[in-house]
């Protein structure tokens, strides 16, 4: 053997024993930092042993002495469990990710520091904490003892090269503020989008681009928008405006997610009097799972039966059942879309804009300078401009500024007491929490054990006073004031519907002045809505496997018309993208089914055909706004869009198209050119573009073996968006629920992603195939598989 081969042969037995080291090194620092399920522990501050017991799934069960000895068991099993993703939570809301993950976040954190919440926090705890003080302090003592239990710190920060940082009262509350940023537009992008727009197109055009509904609307109330009515060609003629010299990429403001479902029958559509409440909520899809399944009971004198057994979905991070049953209520949400944000117009009264105008003369501009910690960078003096309308977050072109209010920067916009309906006896009472719960506006719908059902919005409203347009920034000149808060029977409610049905969906709920006085921030096309109403008209008696069959429809009664249009045009035409589609289409499957050719087909030129009339219609704002334009999120285009590849009017036609034909082709054949990229088109089934890619948060900083240990299983996944099953490759149901209260043991139960953050946990993706295939779990927790028992005293 030559000495060059032996040479080698060393160079790969030591890089084999370098990765060996590394992977027997990251298999040791995520076996330290596994939760203690079983055995004797103590738990300073407790009044009295609790014990926690978990099943096969990894649920939560916590018997207590007392609400506040409860919150501190939960805290110790979220920061055993779940510290990390609490982490990321408080940091994302404070803005102070660039502290664990370096300079990559420095903007991501300016978009959040501008709002400066944990200042208002500190300034405000107690208004957040009100009475609740002793169980939020017990919940952030569990939390920190619940971490320091753990032999090694969570493997994440392991990996991260940092050491967490102590949980504290403040944070509870920025991980409240964390979903306001994941479900409402911060920086309230598509108003400010449209506002532009608006200045420099016809009105007529304007009314097409910023539809406020169509014939899928589903509303509680009022009737459904139906679709736009195209204006003739003496009112708008888009060959006669002016269009960009060449076609270019936009910025596009933040889109509206697919949102969440839920709905609820009454006890006189059950065989017992059972009213059964159902909810999904839609969030991005990780692993774990953004929520933590648990069960708690305690003595409560406040109680109806002087106890608490309350179950569901909590948020590592909040001592409190999100969503659940207790027994005597039932409860879900989902996102409102209401219009929580508004833009101010900011007129400087000195060249060193210092001062600015206000109704009564003139006021000084508050400075703040937030410093932002950056790993392994200098820290950055991020300087923040206030106004009494809040920050300024743009500057205008013509000199001027625009400043955001935002309800989440106003006290009372959050608190701690939706944890009261862990004690709520009915219907009433529920409402009743509900009245003064400060969370992110969203729509509620609850029942309770003897059959009754309601939904109302469940918000701190903003009262505006003056004059207010809320479409466009609110100037001096036109003075409009944000008053504090709206009276909580100022909220729009619908409690036992005459039907005995509720539903909601992100679309539109109301109409006439609870509308005006809700707002909208881009409601949901109706689709989703719709489709689950009519699942509920569609029968007379209902169970809750009949309601998990409603949120498990996969039914594309949406796009059904797009395929029928899809079909004439492919049998009319010789052309070859056509030949391709029409073959690959014979079979309309009519379901989002991962084996489906013609769903995915159908809806990629759906989808091409929508990006060019959208261009066509933006054109003229493109060329007069250059690059200042924003393409709006327009979640009604369907409505605009349908009637005009029906009624094919020319003065309505993209200039860049010859007819509504060649439109029609051009959509083919790049539906054709990107599908034939990955194989033979009749082969391109649904399930292979949506695969589950649900994933740790740090899987994409590893490579391709290590990563897939993060990850869930790479499955083809049912469902889609504008129907009940909305599922995404990372996006979907991050849970369901379907249960009647007083009857939890009937409840069914889905949670993607597992309980725990460690991957070498028995809890890491459990349950998570019963959630892709759709396989009824009981709500209740299962047999007890692990005890552990925490007593007071000393460590």
């Amino acid at each position: 053997m030559t000495r060059l081969p032996r040479l080698l042969l060393r160079l790969i037995l030591v890089l084999l024993l370098l990765v060996i080291l590394a992977l027997a090194t990251g298999w040791w620092a995520m076996r330290g930092s596994l939760a203690t399920l079983d055995g004797e522990l103590s738990l300073p501050g407790l009044s009295a042993p609790v014990q926690v017991e978990r099943d096969a799934l990894g649920v939560v069960t916590i018997h207590a002495a007392n609400q506040v000895d409860a919150a501190r068991a939960l805290g110790y099993v979220h920061g055993q469990e779940r510290f990390f993703e609490m982490d990321l939570l408080r940091r994302s809301a404070a803005g102070e990710l660039s502290e664990l993950f370096g300079k990559i976040a420095i903007e991501k954190d300016k978009t959040a520091r501008v709002h400066r919440l944990r200042a208002r926090i500190m300034e405000n705890m107690t208004a957040v904490a009100g009475d609740k003080m002793p169980v939020l302090q017990a919940y952030t003592d569990g939390v920190n003892a619940g971490l320091d239990s753990l032999r090694v710190r969570p493997w994440a920060y392991l990996l991260l090269g940092s050491k967490p940082r102590p949980w504290q009262p403040a944070d509870t509350a920025l991980a409240g503020y964390a979903m306001f940023f994941d479900l409402q537009d911060e920086a309230n992008s598509r108003e400010l989008a449209l506002w532009k727009m608006k200045q420099v197109v016809p009105d007529a055009l304007y009314q097409l681009i910023a539809a406020d509904g169509s014939e899928w609307d589903a509303p509680l109330f009022g009737a459904a928008r139906g679709n736009v009515a195209l204006p003739m060609p003496d009112v708008l003629d888009l060959r006669k405006l002016p269009m960009p010299d060449k076609d270019s990429g936009t910025v596009d403001s933040e889109p509206g997610a697919p949102g969440s479902n839920n709905f609820a029958v009454a006890g006189a559509l059950t065989k017992d009097g059972r009213a059964i409440v159902a909810d999904d909520m839609h969030l991005g899809l990780r692993a774990p799972n953004i929520w933590f399944r648990a069960r708690l009971l305690y003595p409560d004198a406040r109680a109806p039966d002087g106890k608490v057994d309350v179950g569901g979905f909590t948020l590592p991070g909040i001592p409190a059942v999100i969503v659940g049953s207790n027994t005597h209520v039932a409860w879900g949400f989902t996102n409102s879309y209401g219009d929580w944000l508004d833009f101010y117009r900011v007129d400087w009264l000195d060249a060193g804009k210092t001062r600015y105008r206000v109704p009564e003369g003139e006021q000084k501009l508050r400075v703040t300078h937030e410093t932002i910690l950056v790993k392994g960078e200098a820290d950055v003096d991020f300087i923040v401009r206030e106004t009494r309308w809040g920050p300024i977050v743009k500057d205008q072109n013509d000199g001027s500024a625009l400043a955001l209010r935002w309800t989440a920067q106003l006290p009372g916009s959050l608190n701690l007491d939706l944890a009261d309906l862990a004690r709520a006896g009915g219907l009433d009472a529920g409402l009743a929490v509900a009245d003064v719960a400060g969370i992110p506006a969203q729509n509620l719908v609850i029942g309770d054990s003897s059959g009754r059902i309601a939904w109302r919005l469940t918000a701190k409203m903003p009262l505006r006073s003056g004059n207010c347009n809320a479409k466009e920034p609110l100037t001096v000149a036109a003075p409009c004031r944000w008053s504090g808060w709206l009276a909580a029977t100022e909220n729009p409610s619908l409690i036992d519907p005459a039907n005995g049905r509720l539903w909601t969906a992100n679309a539109r709920v109301v109409d006439g002045d609870a509308l005006r006085l809700i707002g909208d921030n881009g409601y949901a096309n109706g689709a989703r809505a719709r489709q689950i109403r009519d699942d509920l008209l569609a029968k007379d008696r209902f169970d809750e496997r009949d309601l998990l069959a409603i949120q498990l429809d996969d039914r594309a009664l949406f796009l059904q018309r797009w395929w029928t249009l899809l079909r004439a045009h492919a049998l009319a035409s010789n052309d070859p993208a056509w030949k391709e589609i029409e073959a690959a289409t014979r079979r309309w499957d009519g379901r989002a089914a991962p084996d489906s050719v013609s769903y995915r087909v159908v809806r990629a030129w759906r989808l091409a055909v929508i990006d060019r009339i959208k261009k066509g219609l933006m054109a003229p704002a493109m060329a007069e706004l250059g690059k200042d334009f924003v393409m709006p999120d327009l979640p009604q285009i369907e409505g605009v869009a349908w009637e005009l590849v029906s009624l094919r009017p020319e003065h309505l036609l993209p200039r860049k198209f010859s007819s509504w034909d060649a439109l029609l082709l051009d959509a083919a054949r790049e539906t054709t050119t990107d599908l034939d990229r990955q194989g033979p088109l009749a082969q391109r089934t649904w399930g292979e573009r949506n695969t589950a890619h649900i994933c740790h948060p740090l899987a994409r900083a590893l490579p391709g073996f290590a990563k897939s240990l993060l990850c869930m299983p790479a499955e083809a996944l049912a469902g889609d968006v504008n129907m009940p099953r909305v599922v995404g490759p990372e996006f979907g149901a991050s849970e369901r629920m379907v249960v009647s209260p007083g009857h939890e043991a009937d409840g069914i139960i889905h949670m993607p992603g597992g309980q725990s953050g460690n991957p070498l946990s028995p809890f890491w993706g459990a349950g998570h195939e019963a959630w892709v295939r759709g396989e009824p779990t009981p709500f209740l927790p299962g047999k007890t598989t692990h005890t552990m028992r925490l007593s007071p005293g000393d460590k």
